[in-house]
């Protein structure tokens, strides 16, 4: 049995490395390529498809007789392409969904649509007039929501940013005013109190990525004080899903013993 696992994630490459210990089952495990020397497992193709025409041609060509769906939480067109090639091919396609963080007793949250509500929100604070989301004037943000979207705050010009990520962005991108940190996770969490401390942070815009690597950020937070511009997650093709790599191997397991 052949498996195509769409990864990226660091639970991508626990889910590749147990199914490759299952007898009879030949894992091989796809990265889009977009992040420099990412960690990745064995069995790996780097690169896109080209779309839901080239995924199908890839299913074919392979013999690929299920799809595993371990992308990102916010790789939603990823996850729509695929279940599309899934059901073209006639295979079936499985999403592992981590459950995203809840909100908890002392956070302090702003829940948003996508980065350009964050970045609106922020505007707002600096605008005679405007109903005031914050207590106090912001100043200083942290940003941790990758590379990818920074642009989304560039124009505004009277916040300082301090901007995470693994890899330097574009370089045609409209950068917000700041600083870049390159870090790749996971973080503890009192790494993430220093930061907050250290470049005196006001506001932190995180996107609700789920998981334990980048959670410290949202304990800190909390401990601190300090509002959170939470973007939501996007909306994802229905199926079947589950929500830990144990359940992955459970479902190969019912299915095809």
């Amino acid at each position: 049995m052949r498996v195509l696992i769409l990864g990226g994630t660091s639970d991508a490459i626990e889910i590749t490395n147990k199914i490759n210990q299952i007898p009879k089952i030949h894992a091989i495990a796809s990265w889009a390529g977009r992040t420099k020397n990412p960690v990745m497992p064995l069995n790996v193709r780097i690169g896109g498809f080209g779309g839901v025409p080239g995924l199908v041609e890839y299913l074919r060509e392979e013999k690929i007789d299920i799809l595993i769906d371990a992308t990102h939480p916010f790789a939603d067109s990823i996850s729509w392409n695929a279940d599309a090639a899934a059901r073209e091919v006639g295979i079936p396609r499985l999403l592992f969904h981590r459950p995203g963080w809840e909100k908890e007793p002392g956070d302090n949250w702003i829940e948003v649509e996508n980065n350009r509500e964050a970045a609106a929100i922020l505007h707002k604070q600096g605008v005679s007039g405007q109903e005031q989301v914050f207590k106090n004037q912001i100043k200083r943000v942290f940003l941790t929501i990758g590379r990818q979207e920074i642009e989304a705050f560039a124009h505004l010009e009277k916040i300082w940013f301090l901007m995470r990520m693994i890899d330097p962005p574009a370089v045609d991108s409209k950068v917000p005013w700041g600083e870049i940190l390159f870090k790749r996770g996971p973080f503890d969490l009192r790494g993430e109190r220093e930061i907050f401390t250290q470049y005196d942070i006001d506001v932190m815009v995180s996107k609700n990525s789920g998981g334990n690597a980048t959670y410290p950020k949202i304990i800190a937070a909390r401990e601190m004080g300090i509002p959170v511009l939470m973007v939501r997650r996007p909306p994802l093709p229905p199926g079947e899903q589950v929500k830990d790599v144990e359940g992955v191997i459970n479902w190969l397991a019912n299915r095809y013993r």
